[in-house]
């Protein structure tokens, strides 16, 4: 990240700190990671796989992402090889019910939301 960039997003802007906020989990694989996460700490392949549609890298820079913001903590353990697992800190704690609730309301207006599109797109 540039030294621009990193100045940008090292403040939270007081006038809309929600909006921050969003953007810091809503993109496309951030919510679900801490919505896995929930069930308690994994390794990075226990992620890959219980996310379906992520690839490696994406799965990568979330994590980091999520690591940068204090949402994600990484430890690593000295096996042979070693191993890293990856949870949640306090902060995600306090929005973990939102965010599974959100989750459920998705999976559950999933079909709602593609009819709703489609009839959209027919009147088109």
């Amino acid at each position: 990240m540039s030294q621009r960039n990193t100045a940008v997003t090292d403040q939270l802007t007081d006038d809309c700190p929600l909006r921050e906020v969003l953007a810091l989990i809503g993109d496309k694989w951030s919510a679900q990671v801490l919505v896995e996460l929930g069930d308690g700490p994994r390794r990075f392949t226990q992620l890959e796989r219980a996310i379906e549609g992520i690839s490696r890298r994406m799965l990568t820079v979330s994590l980091r992402n999520l690591e940068r913001n204090g949402l994600v903590t990484r430890t690593v353990y000295p096996d042979s090889p070693p191993s890293v697992e990856y949870a949640t800190t306090a902060l995600v704690e306090e929005i973990r019910e939102p965010l599974e609730a959100l989750s459920t309301w998705a999976r559950h207006a999933g079909p709602a939301i593609l009819a709703a599109r489609r009839a959209y797109d027919d009147r088109r």
